[in-house]
């Protein structure tokens, strides 16, 4: 009976951690040099160069017109910035961060006397909120299969513009 039980752990964390190895991918093409994103579009490109490698389709912030301006306005930024992290245990399967706020929200924010909110990423997507349009707080979504190539595929320190 104590082997029985060992050899269905083992089947189970074996499989556990199948599962979520699947989900990192590996990538040997063109450099990704830019991240372009265009809020209106609600596209995603990665670029070499100017070179398109991929695109995706978005949803974002549930109030996606205009520039962030403050937390829990449900705004996606504009603006430059840079993919500064990654987190492999995302709650939404994948993500990378993006470097808001820069300098200039910053300063915009105290201007305003408001806190400018933070933790804004590209990430995968729930399936309690699949085909629902513009649901997150701030963030740009993806679907999860989406998320893997392009957390396999851009680096941090990665430029990324998003445009209105």
């Amino acid at each position: 009976m104590r082997f029985f039980r060992f050899a269905l752990l083992f089947v189970v964390l074996t499989g556990l951690a199948a599962c979520s190895a699947d989900k990192f991918r590996t990538y040997d093409g063109p450099e990704v040099t830019s991240v372009i994103v265009f809020k209106e579009a609600r596209q995603l490109h990665l670029l070499h160069g100017n070179q398109i490698l991929r695109s995706f389709d978005i949803e974002m912030g549930f109030a996606p017109e205009g520039h962030k301006e403050k937390e829990g306005d449900g705004r996606t930024p504009e603006g430059a910035y840079t993919i500064d992290r990654r987190n492999p245990n995302s709650a939404y399967h994948l993500s990378i961060g993006i470097s808001y706020p820069n300098e200039q929200d910053l300063a915009r924010a105290a201007e305003a006397g408001v806190r400018p909110g933070g933790d804004i990423f590209i990430h995968g997507t729930p399936d309690s909120v699949l085909r629902r349009k513009d649901w997150t707080a701030g963030c740009i979504a993806v679907t999860n299969r989406e998320i893997e190539d392009i957390y396999a595929m851009v680096q941090d320190g990665t430029p990324i513009f998003i445009y209105p």
